[in-house]
């Protein structure tokens, strides 16, 4: 079995640490990447620490990953060695219910198979990417357009698609009022994505320390929700809010800044409950929704877009052993906007 140099986490407090993964034989539709750079996602940081239900440890996280083609099994036909791609968020699903059968495989009716975590084709449980290669199914193998610089690639795999879908599933574009609440991994994205669709982009943040960044990263308005005037002066004016925070905040009040027929979409996924009052739906026809990653189709979609549009993630890049440290700043919101750890560095 093929093995590869991993960063792991053996319990939810501990730190990770360096060892080796063993990877699947690759099979006649699969492919072996061996990985360039991958992305540090909160969710990776939640899935660890237990916040989402108990992980099943030892466990390698990461699904913002970007490589290159170094094997393919006989019965491949998308990719070929040498070609630059990516892994997002799902590895596998039944490509057989409704769902799957239009594009939809995060939707998976029997349970999509996520990129770590999940119990694999062959019993075992999926190991993510911050290791230095990984084998998937070619289905789920997507192709990395030369217009986006390699290092900065790999938050589109998670980040990326998760602020296009809603964007694109309620139509921002020209006319449009879209407000994006949190200016970090998912944020800045949201705004870059909603800018070039062409909509009139607003940022929320807490306080008025990212202004600068929204405007250069394609917002028109700026307010600080620390400030209780923002939402009295701005009830009613937008069309869509993207929530990206992972923390808990006041739905109603954000609520009530959706004009008529407007939606708030949530992407960030806190980890407790959120309130919602029905008496600030009523208002305008307001609706609440939830939106998660992309199918491998909108994912493709999404990854030419920005190479069209010149839609480049921020990143910081991190060697391996720095990964605990990157962590602790993202708890703190220290970073502008992604890390992605360069996995040459990963030579133990």
């Amino acid at each position: 079995m093929p093995s590869a140099r991993a960063y792991t986490a053996t319990s939810a407090t501990a730190p990770l640490t360096p060892g080796t993964l063993h990877r699947r034989e690759v099979g006649p539709r699969d492919v072996l990447v061996d990985i360039a750079w991958v992305g540090i996602c909160h969710s990776d940081i939640h899935t660890v620490r237990g916040e989402w239900g108990t992980a099943p440890y030892p466990l390698t996280v990461g699904h913002e990953i970007v490589g290159v083609v170094a094997e393919v099994g006989a019965e491949v036909t998308r990719h070929h060695v040498g070609d630059r791609v990516g892994v997002g968020c799902l590895v596998d699903s039944c490509r057989d219910c409704d769902h799957c059968r239009a594009d939809q495989e995060q939707f998976c009716r029997k349970g999509a198979m996520e990129t770590y975590g999940s119990t694999d084709r062959n019993g075992s449980i999926t190991q993510g990417g911050y290791a230095t290669r990984i084998v998937v199914d070619e289905h789920f193998v997507l192709r990395v357009p030369s217009g986006i610089p390699f290092e900065t690639a790999a938050p589109l795999l998670c980040a990326g698609i998760t602020t296009y879908s809603p964007l694109r599933r309620w139509n921002a574009g020209p006319g449009r009022r879209v407000a994006v609440v949190g200016l970090g991994g998912l944020g800045h994205l949201a705004v870059k994505l909603a800018h070039a669709m062409g909509a009139e982009v607003t940022v929320l943040s807490r306080t008025a320390g990212k202004r600068d960044d929204a405007g250069r990263l394609g917002a028109r308005h700026f307010h600080a929700t620390s400030d209780p005037e923002t939402f009295d002066r701005l009830e009613s004016t937008f069309d869509l809010i993207i929530n990206t925070v992972s923390a808990e905040i006041d739905l109603n009040a954000y609520l009530s800044l959706l004009d008529l027929d407007g939606t708030l979409v949530n992407v960030g996924a806190p980890p407790h409950d959120l309130t919602v009052s029905l008496f600030t739906l009523l208002p305008n026809r307001r609706s609440f929704a939830g939106s998660l990653i992309g199918g491998l189709r909108e994912t493709q979609e999404m990854l030419d877009f920005c190479a069209a549009h010149r839609v480049i993630p921020e990143v910081e890049i991190i060697a391996a052993d720095q990964i605990n440290d990157a962590w602790a700043r993202v708890l703190d919101s220290d970073v502008r906007y992604r890390f992605v750890i360069d996995i040459s560095t990963m030579t133990h």
